[in-house]
């Protein structure tokens, strides 16, 4: 299928994309934005980055301006942390014909320090935390913004293999930008004008893919993974629902479909993440050593200052948080979950 947007600009060369680039280049040409000059340089003379070819059709480029000039749609796929920066650097040379529509799965905060997190005693709320189409809407003047979601592990897109994402989008002109660009014979995209559930999804499943880790770590079966991936995405809905979304946005594709592929697969950093931590590695020297954010690391330390604000009932939240930031002994956490009294079922339909 070919594109009307041609070229379509990437910004970020990380795995996830590096995997989105190469999948925009079977229907249109693609430039792909690194902000490091050599990683630009050796994209461009050796044809491949991180151990997989790129395509012929991919241009990798270090000129935000340039992008911005030869591409009405943009997709910045960077980590939380660097989202908004990247943002304010991208917002001189955007204009509102722009077509924005992310790949990015965690928060920013707003009014809030990094360092404010491990305060003692400190909450968050709503008015902390923006999704990143948020984070668009606040530092550029494009209105067309949307972004990706669904179970998109970025080694088995890059190995070929069938894979489905969802855009999530107020405005249908996006949901139809991101099937037309991203459409193919091995690749699905499904779409939702509930953009606000699926970026939240997209977010919270990274906790339960920690806990889902940890369990792999262990040695532990799918009885119990399958147990905590259900109270997972309750404890999902639960958060967002005290963020505005609906319980409905957490069952399809960017919910149940993304929860599954991240909490059950060695590819998903966060998984890996649990793994290396279950088996004896600090927090610490994990984050040190892997090349690329495992989000829901940040993504817990949001999560439980604002299940503190909101008096949400999480507890694979609180005991994940205990394991990672206050080294709380594995088995006691999850003794702790085996026993506690859930009440019910599923209360959040």
């Amino acid at each position: 299928m070919a594109s009307h947007f041609n070229p379509v600009g990437v910004i970020g060369a990380g795995s996830f994309g590096t995997a989105i680039a190469n999948l925009l280049a079977q229907n249109a040409e693609v430039l792909l934005f690194s902000r490091k000059p050599e990683t630009v340089q050796s994209i461009n003379a050796t044809r491949t980055h991180l151990g997989v070819d790129i395509a012929p059709r991919v241009t990798a480029i270090n000129d935000l301006q340039e992008l911005a000039q030869r591409c009405t749609l943009i997709m910045p796929i960077l980590p939380s942390n660097s989202f908004r920066s990247m943002i304010q650097a991208l917002a001189p040379f955007l204009r509102p014909h722009h077509i924005v529509i992310h790949g990015t799965k965690g928060f920013d905060l707003r009014g809030v320090e990094e360092e404010d997190l491990d305060r003692p005693d400190f909450t968050i709320n709503r008015s902390n935390v923006r999704t990143m189409s948020e984070v668009v809407w606040e530092e550029t003047s494009v209105v067309r913004v949307g972004c990706l979601s669904g179970p998109n592990l970025a080694a088995e897109i890059m190995a070929g293999q069938p894979a489905a994402t969802l855009v999530g989008s107020r405005f249908r002109e996006v949901i139809q930008a991101g099937q037309q660009a991203l459409n193919s014979s091995k690749f699905h995209v499904f779409g939702s004008y509930d953009i606000l559930g699926a970026e939240l999804a997209g977010a919270l499943k990274n906790i339960v893919a920690l806990g889902s880790g940890v369990l792999g770590g262990l040695g532990l079966g799918r009885n119990i993974q399958g147990l905590l991936i259900a109270r997972g995405l309750a404890e999902m809905v639960y958060f967002g629902k005290s963020l505005g979304a609906s319980s409905q946005a957490f069952i399809g594709v960017a919910g149940i479909g993304d929860l599954v592929a991240t909490a059950t697969s060695p590819n998903s950093r966060n998984y890996s993440f649990g793994m290396r931590l279950a088996k004896g590695e600090t927090a610490a020297e994990i984050r040190s050593a892997m090349p690329e954010l495992a989000e829901g690391v940040r993504t817990l330390k949001i999560a439980r200052l604002l299940a503190r604000h909101y008096k949400l009932h999480v507890p694979i939240t609180d005991m994940l948080y205990a394991v990672v930031y206050e080294q709380f002994p594995i088995e006691k956490a999850l003794e702790y979950l085996m026993t506690y009294p859930y009440a019910v079922d599923v209360d959040f339909l």
